[in-house]
């Protein structure tokens, strides 16, 4: 798997160790962590550079591919669109050229509910038309759009998973969220419940509830879930396709830092900025086709629970991999 010493990727992992898969995790620990490669043994390299990916899947013998490397931050994205095309876009189609060339036919990609950019209805279905407002989403997207020419040509077959907001950590402790910066709302609200600065809460004026964006949070130990699965399902039926992945139910900014103060008995000081563009008021998912066609079904669906597992990382790794 690229990517897979990060945040998903590294919970992906193990999942498919557990299912009995060897793993080969192939990353450049520009933004994942040699301390999370747990499951599987690391190949250093970067997805951009062809011969090295071809190399490494043929001394390993690999059959599938799980494709997670990617830059995700789409303010950044914004900023620097040259950096996510040359990454997420170029580093993609490096890996699918290899794939062909050492006849691999299986590939399960990292994708993203930004392909649809603002949602016209929710929660969303994977027939939402897809209209991304960011390069972020733009450059899934432009992965998504590949996939089935190289279907055509060269027989390659690929699911890809559109993610909502992934959170929380392994539930044994293993491995979690560490980025630098972090971009994720859970951990900066349990940063801030710690002593670090304060959670900005981006907009109070949207039409929700509470006047907060509402956002559908998935553990990532269910989408490592549904990564098997996904793979599985390809093997088995040679059948390429997509799948929302999400609980369906949505949980507004101050819903989340209520949460983290139950869980953690801290307060978590906030202040009010100004919206950010492109924030649309909803995102949630339909996740009835995932939960059909490959029976998937989120273990961790309330969000006391999620947050449980990301306070229970950060206590015992403050510091992130870099122990203290």
């Amino acid at each position: 798997m690229t990517g897979g010493a990060g945040y998903i990727g590294s919970h992906a992992a193990k999942a498919l160790n557990r299912a009995g898969y060897q793993v080969v995790v192939f990353d450049n620990l520009v933004a994942g962590h040699r301390a999370a490669v747990r499951y599987g043994e690391l190949v250093e390299g970067d997805v951009t550079d062809v011969a090295a990916v071809r190399e490494a899947l043929g001394r390993h013998d690999i059959f599938a591919v799980m494709h997670f490397a990617a830059f995700l931050d789409v303010g950044e994205s914004v900023r620097d669109p040259v950096r996510y095309y040359r990454n997420n876009v170029l580093g993609a189609l490096s890996v699918l050229e290899a794939m062909v060339a050492q006849a691999v036919r299986y590939f399960v990609l990292s994708s993203t509910c930004a392909t649809y950019g603002e949602p016209i209805e929710t929660p969303i279905a994977e027939t939402h038309p897809q209209r991304p407002i960011n390069s972020y989403g733009e450059t899934k997207l432009a992965v998504e759009r590949a996939l089935p020419h190289f279907e055509r040509a060269h027989g390659l077959h690929a699911v890809a998973l559109r993610y909502f907001n992934a959170a929380g950590a392994d539930p044994e402790g293993e491995v979690g969220e560490d980025h630098s910066p972090e971009i994720h709302v859970i951990p900066r609200a349990i940063d801030a419940a710690v002593g670090g600065p304060e959670l900005q809460i981006f907009g109070d004026d949207y039409p929700t509830p509470d006047g907060t964006c509402l956002r559908d949070y998935v553990h990532v130990t269910d989408l490592a879930d549904a990564h098997v699965r996904a793979l599985e399902a390809i093997v088995d039926t040679g059948t390429s396709s997509a799948y929302n992945l999400g609980t369906g139910r949505p949980h507004s900014v101050r819903e989340v830092i209520d949460a983290v103060e139950r869980v953690s008995g801290r307060k978590v000081p906030w202040a009010l900025a100004p919206r950010r563009p492109g924030d649309p008021a909803v995102l949630c998912a339909a996740p009835q086709k995932a939960q059909s066609e490959l029976r998937w079904q989120p273990r961790f669906s309330d969000l006391d629970s999620i947050v449980r597992t990301a306070w229970a990382w950060h206590r015992a790794h403050p510091h992130g991999y870099a122990r203290a």
